[in-house]
């Protein structure tokens, strides 16, 4: 043993020497093939105790695991001082191997928060990444859409600025939101410091938890209004109470502790295992999410909640109590949450009274998750099918990559290359391409490059090629298609060119097959034209989401801070000089090194890039 870590050699012929060499403490244990890939990463109370059962009892196990078994060649293992420690290291293990046998869930983004700036006059947001001490966080929702909703909420009971510190700083006059009863204008004075304060004390307030604490609040100062006679103020504070009482009055899910709180269920139907996570903070119901597992099929729902615990909250914070519809030894999870928290958590696998009904509502989440899931399956399952006798491709297509090209008048040309397979969209294969070796507006040349680009690199590296390829286009775009396959020796590779019909009416489009004289019509109610119009919509919307964010960057970028040695000062001369870029555009080398600080070597440098 090495620095805590015991390899063996790569033959098992003789479990029972590799485990007499393991150690009676906690630790995790890694089993590896002859490849020296990590099939399983498990952790262990007892490290001997434990891999020996892979080997011992063979009758219990599930097929899966005597399989997982049979390709062992060889055992590592770590010892930690605590089952907690191993716990840790396990699941950060699980998380950068990704085994084959391990229960995997997907690493999603982190959550969004809403924020409450730390200015004078301070703003409500959105906010994703990570937290800082000027600002203060409220959080984490589900979704953006929850951030949204509550950021709403909180301008229509509150009144509290939303815009940007460079709107807010160039105001002369009351924005839209100020006549519509969202803003008290701050930026044009309108509001005293004091009142903006108190509103937004008391939106901190609500968003912790402290609603009653908030309308006494309220009332205090309605009170106070009314007394010296200012009704108009009584009047809006009335209203905010009203507001606050009606959400208080749809809030399904409230805790008077105002705690936060994460509950978790899981459901299983026909085969697919769902995981509902339901967020509670500060007594508030933020929202839900759903999760669904790898490798789930052989795990007991016990197992999955075990194993979403201790994975998601490696990579997300931790509320202090976790409410799971699930049986099993909590202590370790509570030791190694606690020691990355850094303070007491608590996992409540009995709960009674409301958090009972929030786990039962969470249960019934995973259920219609799991079933939605299902259905959604058996539909692509059968759209796949549909299309696949449609074209005459058979069972082996499974994988289809589809092209668009998205453009402004030439301007800012991008192409997005989108990924069908396993009967879902494939949304981190998908690729984006900026074209710049075309003519703009030359889509024939556009899609040349990109075809060339993607399945050029695909051959070069001996890639994993599609069993379908969709063209957004007609008979044009399919032949520039059927030449770069050509060159690319992949006459093999089916491709269809996907074209609207003579009234551009979704249901109408036309297949372009090649070798076949007629385009392949299927009708409105196809199944497979169904996947074929899912996949294409899919490659228009992110081929012009690049193409929206590209044209935007080089609108609000000026072609003049790419050259080397025009700075801030000589950048504002030329533009004043000349009236902006197209008068800079126009003027002469010889006009140009008649500006301050601009030599003639320095102008026919600039022209050059300009030009």
């Amino acid at each position: 043993m090495e620095n805590g870590v015991a390899a063996y050699p790569p033959a098992m012929s003789d479990p029972a020497e590799i485990i007499a060499g393991l150690p009676h403490l906690p630790g995790v244990y890694r089993m590896l093939n002859a490849a020296g890939e990590v099939l399983y990463v498990g952790k262990a109370l007892d490290l001997r105790k434990r891999v020996a059962s892979y080997f011992q009892k063979t009758a219990g196990q599930s097929p899966r695991t005597q399989i997982m078994v049979s390709h062992v060649t060889n055992v590592e293992t770590t010892v930690t001082r605590s089952e907690g420690e191993a716990l840790l290291l396990e699941n950060n293990l699980i998380k950068a191997l990704s085994p084959r046998y391990n229960i995997l869930f997907r690493d999603d983004k982190s959550y969004p928060y809403l924020v409450v700036s730390g200015h004078t006059y301070p703003r409500l947001g959105f906010h994703r990444g990570p937290l800082d001490a000027q600002n203060r966080y409220f959080g984490p929702f589900p979704g953006a859409g929850a951030v949204r909703e509550s950021i709403q909420l909180m301008q229509k009971v509150f009144r509290i600025r939303t815009c940007e510190d460079t709107v807010f700083s160039n105001r002369s006059r009351p924005c839209l939101l100020h006549q519509i009863k969202r803003c008290t204008a701050p930026c044009v004075a309108l509001v005293s410091p004091e009142a903006y304060a108190e509103d937004v004390h008391s939106a901190e307030l609500f968003l912790s938890g402290k609603e009653d604490e908030v309308v006494q609040r309220l009332e205090s100062r309605m009170e106070t209004a009314a007394g010296l006679m200012d009704y108009e103020e009584a009047a809006v504070l009335r209203d905010q109470i009203t507001a606050l009482r009606r959400v208080r009055e749809k809030q399904f899910v409230s805790d008077e502790s105002g705690r936060d709180a994460d509950v978790i269920a899981c459901a299983r139907v026909s085969g697919v295992t769902c995981v509902n996570l339901v967020m509670i903070r500060g007594g508030h119901h933020l929202g839900d999410k759903n999760f669904f597992p790898r490798n789930a099929e052989e795990w007991s729902e016990d197992e999955v909640l075990e194993a979403f615990v201790a994975q998601h909250y490696l990579r997300h914070g931790v509320p202090r109590q976790i409410v799971v519809g699930a049986r099993f030894h909590a202590a370790p999870l509570e030791e190694a949450l606690a020691l990355q928290a850094g303070r007491k958590i608590q996992i409540n696998i009995n709960p009674t009274g409301a958090r009972r009904a929030w786990l039962e509502m969470a249960w019934k989440n995973a259920r219609l998750g799991a079933e939605q899931a299902v259905s959604s399956q058996s539909t692509q399952e059968m759209r796949l099918a549909a299309l696949q006798q449609a074209l005459e491709l058979g069972d082996a297509m499974q994988r289809i990559e589809c092209f668009d090209i998205s453009h402004t008048m030439g301007e800012a040309t991008v192409a997005s290359c989108v990924v069908y397979d396993k009967g879902a969209m494939q949304k981190s294969e998908y690729r984006r391409f900026n074209i710049r070796s075309v003519e703009p507006g030359d889509d024939y040349g556009a899609m040349r490059e990109v075809l060339s680009r993607r399945y050029g690199k695909i051959v070069a590296t001996e890639g994993k090629l599609p069993d379908l390829v969709l063209i957004d286009g007609g008979k044009g775009q399919l032949g520039v298609a059927i030449e770069v396959f050509a060159e690319l020796g992949l006459m093999h590779v089916p491709l269809a060119g996907v074209a609207k019909g003579v009234e551009r009416k979704p249901g109408l489009e036309q297949l372009f097959i090649p070798g076949h004289a007629e385009p392949l019509i299927l009708g409105p109610d196809h199944a497979g034209l169904h996947l074929v119009q899912q996949i294409r919509d899919e490659a228009h919307r992110f081929a012009i989401t690049g193409h929206r964010a590209r044209r935007a960057k080089s609108r609000t970028t000026s072609p003049l801070e790419a050259i080397a040695g025009i700075g801030s000062k000589r950048r504002q001369r030329l533009l004043s000089r000349f009236g902006g870029l197209r008068g800079l555009l126009a003027a002469s080398v010889d006009d140009m090194a008649q500006v301050d600080g601009i030599s003639r070597s320095l102008a026919e440098k600039i022209y050059q890039e300009l030009h």
